[in-house]
């Protein structure tokens, strides 16, 4: 019988201790998401940065003072 008490002893610990490692990975993912969301902000911003006509065509741009 103490046998039997040992292995589910044994097996609620193991248990326990991968449902606490089942908790971290979750948070982990959750983190992980946060973080895509605000990298995938960032490239969307870049992005729109881009687009915008910031730089002229060599042919429209002024030349420096010196020339």
């Amino acid at each position: 019988m103490l046998e039997i008490e040992d292995r589910l002893i044994q097996i609620e610990t193991i248990l326990a201790e991968q449902e606490r490692i089942l908790e971290d990975l979750n948070q982990i993912i959750i983190e992980q998401g946060k973080n895509i969301d605000r990298l995938a902000a960032q490239n969307q911003y870049l992005l729109s940065l881009t687009k915008e006509d910031t730089v002229k065509p060599l042919s429209e741009e002024t030349p420096p003072p010196h020339y």
